[in-house]
């Protein structure tokens, strides 16, 4: 925003790279993945188990999200565990899965007070 309250053109290189973080998105597996990451870090067979999924293609999926910059990881011995690179991704994907309960029938529920998507966006609201 501008001092007039107008929003500023995005220049054309940074729209470019928002429609790549849209595009990494735009993938139920991926989702799942940075859902599963919202709140804690998790190996590659974790995160396999997590979401049923093989972990050959969690795997892949997570080298696209690491290689957008989506996901980082951290070694520890052999085993590699992946967490959302930044609060804003995951506040991204959090946002998301709400807006997407909203054009759903009935109440959402982040709404109802149960479940696991209550708990994070708690823990969202409380960082």
């Amino acid at each position: 925003m501008n001092a007039t309250n107008q929003p500023t053109r995005l220049p054309d290189d940074q729209a470019g790279l928002v429609v790549e973080v849209f595009r990494m998105l735009a993938d139920a597996t991926r989702i799942q993945i940075l859902w599963s990451l919202a709140n804690r870090e998790m190996s590659v067979n974790e995160l396999a188990e997590h979401i049923c999924k093989a972990a050959p293609s969690v795997s892949q999926h997570l080298a696209k999200l690491r290689m957008a910059r989506l996901v980082r990881t951290r070694r520890d011995g052999t085993t590699i565990f992946y967490s959302l690179e930044n609060d804003h991704i995951r506040q991204l994907v959090i946002d998301a899965v709400c807006n997407a309960e909203h054009a759903g029938p009935g109440v959402p529920r982040h709404h109802r007070g149960d479940g696991e998507l209550k708990a994070v966006v708690e823990a969202s609201d409380a960082g």
